[in-house]
């Protein structure tokens, strides 16, 4: 019997995935907190990953002329952040609360890596038949 881990790991794998890319693009935006006009710019993590695991589960490219379902994973929409304050030069980045959502996505990385160790020593407990 062949072990499935899309199924046996859940949605975690594609949520650290998506972790990852968004403190990228928040580390980004610390990185031009003095760049003139820059804007910073961040993704929705639920919808995006609401949006990957639909279409993951509900569409198929059946005929070789159907388009292929959307990678959202590695291409995922960026939007705008709106300032609470504007700056002069037109920069949107505030830097305490970049980094403070970097910070929580820091942490809500580290749960998912704990998520997915966590499934492993499941697995690993049933395999011994412990």
């Amino acid at each position: 019997m062949a072990i499935n881990f899309d199924n046996a790991l859940g949605v975690h794998p594609q949520a650290l995935a998506l972790r990852e890319r968004r403190s990228e693009v928040l580390a980004a935006n610390l990185a031009n907190a003095d760049t003139p006009n820059y804007k910073a710019r961040d993704l929705d993590f639920k919808s995006v990953l609401k949006q990957t695991t639909s279409a993951e589960k509900t569409m198929e490219r059946r005929q070789a002329g159907h388009f292929a379902p959307p990678q959202q994973l590695l291409g995922a929409q960026l939007m705008y952040r709106n300032p609470n304050q504007v700056s002069l030069d037109g920069n949107t980045v505030e830097s305490h609360v970049e980094q403070a959502k970097y910070a929580e996505n820091a942490v809500q990385y580290q749960a998912s890596l704990q998520f997915i160790s966590n499934k492993f020593s499941g697995l690993m407990m049933a395999l011994r038949g412990q």
